[in-house]
């Protein structure tokens, strides 16, 4: 595990980086402040952030300031931070050929049902936005906790898998 004293780069990798990986990078950012710093992309990026998830984010008075929809390539490029996990949370992109990540980071699946892909009433869509950001705080309150200080890669790595089951 590198060492504890840096923040800890987490990259959530999603299909269209509008919801449900934007939810977890600015969730990430507000629970695990000075411990991990959060980021987000897409495998075929929509190019803009749902407004529910936005304005969940606003409510609960989440980080949204630089949040946008972005290509995974752009955590692949030479000069970005090495990555020390790569999370994905939608079936869709863990199911994909990821591009080469800097660093050597480990991987694991968080997946959640695409709030974005609810169709009916704006209570309908605000409720599935509302249920995927509990879920997604439930897991990165379990991360955050973990004493990263005291597990190898191996016991860490199977601590990130269990939590991709937790909290659904």
């Amino acid at each position: 595990m590198p060492e504890t004293q840096r923040v800890l780069n987490v990259l959530f990798l999603c299909t269209g980086n509008s919801a449900r990986s934007i939810l977890a990078e600015s969730i990430l950012n507000s629970v695990g402040r000075a411990k991990f710093l959060g980021y987000s992309a897409g495998s075929h990026p929509i190019g803009k952030i749902n407004a529910f998830a936005l304005d969940w984010l606003k409510t609960n008075r989440m980080p949204t300031e630089g949040l946008r929809s972005k290509d995974w390539n752009e955590f692949a490029r030479d000069g970005v931070p090495p990555l020390d996990l790569v999370i994905t949370v939608c079936d869709n992109a863990a199911g994909e050929v990821c591009p080469v990540w800097p660093g050597r980071p480990m991987t694991a699946h968080w997946g959640v049902p695409d709030p974005a892909a609810v169709e009916g009433s704006d209570g309908d869509k605000r409720r599935a936005i509302s249920e995927t950001s509990r879920v997604l705080l439930n897991r990165m309150r379990i991360f955050v906790s973990l004493p990263l200080d005291k597990l190898d890669r191996l016991s860490l790595q199977n601590k990130l898998r269990d939590i991709g089951k937790a909290g659904a």
